[in-house]
């Protein structure tokens, strides 16, 4: 993806290099972790599957098995950052310009629909970070929070990203933020908020079909912003789509799970198959338009 010169977003919170303390919380969720809603529990096959997840990653177990939100108010910390790598600098850059490029597209795209696009906040942290959905850590991938409409990612689950998982490339970071922005696109809309009441009503094996539906719909949201970046001339360049594809199927919850556990439990999926993500995304991608994003459709 060819990023350098292009505009950079003003709604980035670097917030790396903040120490503050970290009250127990749920995971608002992202590419790896949950939505941050409950859905009745984990049994104790979830919780031997986090704890396993948590040997493998390097995090917290408890952070997912408290479950859940509380209603904790962010903690302000001082801005004194540390020292930047130029290749960090580098990296910040990208995901503003990327961070921008969805501004663009989703006010677009908004604006044709007669309503105003409300831009997130892009949050980069180190570690751990608190956020309006509570303390989150690093180790469970970006994520973005409904209560305060922003978007969190540590940088260095990039490099986890190309390394553990498979999915080396620019545009495989830029799918992620994609991704992200998708979640805050339903936020907007109120998906997120007609899917967790759905999920409060449903047993956990419905909750957990409904967090899929949600989190395939922001990759199909993703793949509309591919689209768009696909028809200005001189953005993508050769193997941008396929590393954005590959970046799809490795947050798959299937592939994630084997390389846990060395086991698929497809009724515990949240997030989709890696066959499913890389589908929806292609969707969003060929049709360029949020009317072809219902992965609802059907019951």
């Amino acid at each position: 993806m060819r990023w350098q010169g292009r505009r950079q977003s003003d709604n980035v919170e670097d917030r790396r290099g903040d120490s503050g303390p970290m009250g127990r919380s749920g995971l608002p969720g992202g590419m790896l972790g949950g939505r941050g809603m409950r859905t009745g529990g984990i049994g104790l096959a979830g919780t031997v599957v986090i704890l396993l997840l948590g040997l493998v990653f390097g995090f917290d177990p408890s952070v997912l098995l408290n479950g859940g939100y509380v209603e904790e108010p962010p903690v302000r910390t001082n801005s004194a950052s540390a020292p930047r790598s130029g290749n960090d600098q580098d990296l910040s850059g990208f995901v503003s310009v990327v961070l921008a490029e969805t501004e663009d597209v989703w006010g677009e795209i908004f604006a044709q629909s007669g309503r105003q696009y409300e831009q997130p906040v892009l949050v980069l942290f180190s570690g751990a970070v608190q956020s309006a959905c509570g303390s989150a850590q690093a180790a469970m991938g970006p994520f973005y929070c409904p209560a305060d409409r922003k978007l969190y990612i540590d940088l260095d689950f990039y490099r986890d990203l190309r390394n553990r998982m498979g999915a080396p490339g620019d545009f495989a970071q830029a799918y992620v933020i994609a991704h992200e922005v998708g979640h805050h696109v339903q936020n907007l809309l109120g998906v997120s908020r007609d899917v967790q009441a759905a999920q409060q009503q449903s047993s956990r094996a419905d909750a957990n079909a409904l967090s899929v539906r949600l989190e395939l719909q922001a990759d199909c949201f993703a793949g509309i912003w591919a689209y768009h970046m696909a028809q200005q001339d001189q953005v993508l360049e050769p193997g941008d789509i396929d590393e954005a594809l590959n970046a799809a199927s490795a947050v798959g919850d299937d592939r994630l799970q084997e390389r846990a556990t060395g086991r698929i439990t497809p009724d515990s999926f949240t997030h989709g198959s890696s066959a499913q993500r890389v589908e929806w995304f292609r969707r969003g991608l060929e049709a360029g338009a949020p009317n072809s994003c219902d992965t609802f459709k059907g019951g």
